[in-house]
């Protein structure tokens, strides 16, 4: 429901949300060029605020869409007068729309006495993109706060961006705690005129929050934008997910009885999709580096009651086996996997005697025990088996799903950290990821490999290697289609390189998700290659 309100204090001025994105003076020029300049001023524009509508894919293994869209309505009738809209695309049977309204003008009640001024709060400019998606304020993300702030005041929210320091760093600049005064002698006082996200309600005293470690501190009740929250709700039978990287599990097509690979899977949810579509039938590979990521994607795997998933905490550029010759390929699932302690296959360990997921703490307690044998309490213990990689040609379908620059996810706020080199690092890392891909997978088998930036240098140019490297690739078409064509030419980085991207049969392959477009989504991009009889690169 949008909020109509007579603006009280300066509405359009500073008591506004009206942020301008800042960008390395040759990225900006770099992204100039593979947009046009006025295309990429829209898209920095569309990065400062959230997409529209929120994505929940349906767990079609537990339930139906028709079921949960049921659910969702009942829920949303109790929690909003006029609960917001839900749609459906017929393309995508098992995602559900649920949009949300803004941006709103709003009022920030004024004390009644002018000389009083507004108590406020200001937040990190992580905390900030969070709370414009639809989260509350927690207290690690406020930074500074005025004086003589009680539980159950009033107080306007604003953001601090960072800002760039003598050694070419940037910081925040502002020391957590710091008290406000609500005068132009403030710290970033004129800093902040255009960045106020919304009003709220103090749930501690100042003192509380500095004091707290966790816990929310400021409960929203006035946004700029208003986006249903989905905090445990229908645990199980939804995910909220972005929905480019619901196509993405799609365009992968995984087939039931298929052994797929996801390199990249944390948090779990193309994962999880994977095994969605495959019916839980089959295998599915979930790697990633982090421990804790590891076990988010075995809790919701758990929680969606899902049985074809196993996770390992593996680096994927380690994913190769080369010890593993082509005889060895036929052995069993069990034989194909090396052992080694670097990497710690988590399946059976996350779990106590009723099948209840364990504490962090109590799962480090564990490992340590395995890692070390009994203690003194006589606990059982052993050498933790872990992979240390997989054959080569092992897998149906890989996806890449690549770590990045991120500069497609929205709400954005700050950009100006990233410069030419620092993308350009990026696209080598992808590269090499991208290489260890094309070995597991199978001749005749598929990869997919997928971005959440807006850097053609992450996208079509690592589409252009591929196909230049390994002739057996070839781009194959996406279903569903729902993103536009790629970025068609090339640009000359300086004297000694010139990054290269699509023709444009090619650009007519991919998919590139542009945040202004009608769809209002993050910035993406998918590309699916079949591959053939494989040789030498």
């Amino acid at each position: 429901m949008q909020v109509q309100v007579q603006v009280d204090v300066d509405a359009g001025g500073r008591y506004a949300f009206t942020p301008s994105l800042k960008w390395d003076p040759h990225v900006e020029a770099y992204f100039s060029h593979a947009y046009g300049a006025s295309h990429f001023s829209r898209i920095s524009s569309a990065l400062t605020r959230p997409s529209s509508y929120s994505c929940l894919r349906v767990n079609t293994l537990k339930t139906s869409t028709h079921l949960v869209h049921s659910k969702l309505l009942q829920l949303l009738l109790l929690q909003h007068q006029h609960p917001p809209l839900i749609s459906q695309n017929p393309a995508l049977p098992d995602v559900l729309y649920v949009w949300g309204t803004g941006p709103h003008h709003l009022s920030y009640h004024p004390h009644p006495r002018p000389a009083v001024p507004l108590k406020e709060v200001i937040v990190s400019r992580k905390c900030a993109e969070a709370v414009l998606r639809g989260a509350q304020i927690y207290v690690p993300g406020v930074m500074a706060c005025s004086a003589h702030v009680e539980k159950g005041d009033k107080v306007a929210v604003s953001v601090a961006i960072e800002k760039p320091t003598h050694t070419g760093g940037w910081t925040l600049g502002i020391t957590r705690g710091t008290v406000l005064h609500g005068t132009p002698s403030d710290i970033r006082y004129e800093d902040r005129h255009g960045l106020y996200i919304g009003e709220g309600v103090a749930f501690m005293s100042r003192t509380g929050i500095f004091r707290a470690k966790e816990g929310i501190a400021v409960e929203m009740t006035n946004r700029v934008y208003h986006l249903p929250s989905f905090n445990d709700v229908l645990e199980g039978e939804i995910f909220l997910q972005n929905l480019p990287s619901i196509v993405t599990a799609r365009v992968l097509d995984p087939q039931p009885g298929e052994k797929i690979l996801d390199m990249c899977a944390a948090p779990g949810g193309k994962t999880t999709a994977i095994a969605i579509l495959m019916k839980d039938k089959g295998e599915v590979i979930a790697l990633d580096r982090s421990h804790n990521k590891v076990m988010d994607i075995l809790k919701l795997a758990d929680e969606m009651e899902i049985k074809c998933i196993k996770a390992y905490k593996l680096d994927a550029l380690k994913s190769v086996n080369m010890s593993i010759t082509d005889e060895n390929e036929v052995k069993s699932e069990e034989q194909s996997v090396i052992v080694d302690e670097e990497c710690l296959d988590l399946t059976n360990l996350q779990k106590d005697e009723k099948g209840r997921y364990l504490s962090k703490a109590v799962m480090r307690k564990r490992m340590r025990q395995m890692r070390n044998g009994p203690g003194k309490n006589n606990s059982k213990g052993s050498k933790v088996a872990n992979s240390k990689g997989f054959a080569p040609n092992s897998f149906d379908r890989v996806l890449l799903d690549a770590p990045c620059s991120a500069l497609g996810l929205r709400p954005r706020l700050f950009a100006a950290e990233e410069t030419v080199d620092s993308l350009r690092r990026h696209g080598t890392y992808q590269r090499r990821m991208f290489d260890r891909a094309v070995q597991l997978v199978r001749p005749g088998g598929v990869i997919v490999y997928s971005t959440c930036t807006i850097n053609p240098g992450e996208n079509e140019a690592l589409v252009r290697y591929a196909l230049d490297t390994y002739g057996f690739l070839t781009l194959a078409p996406q279903s569903p289609k729902i993103g536009g064509p790629g970025i068609v030419g090339s640009y000359r980085i300086d004297e000694t390189h010139t990054e290269e991207w699509l023709k444009e049969s090619e650009a007519e392959l991919v998919q590139r998700f542009d945040p202004v477009s009608d769809m209002d989504t993050i910035g993406f991009f998918i590309a699916k290659f079949m591959v053939g009889m494989k040789r030498e690169a």
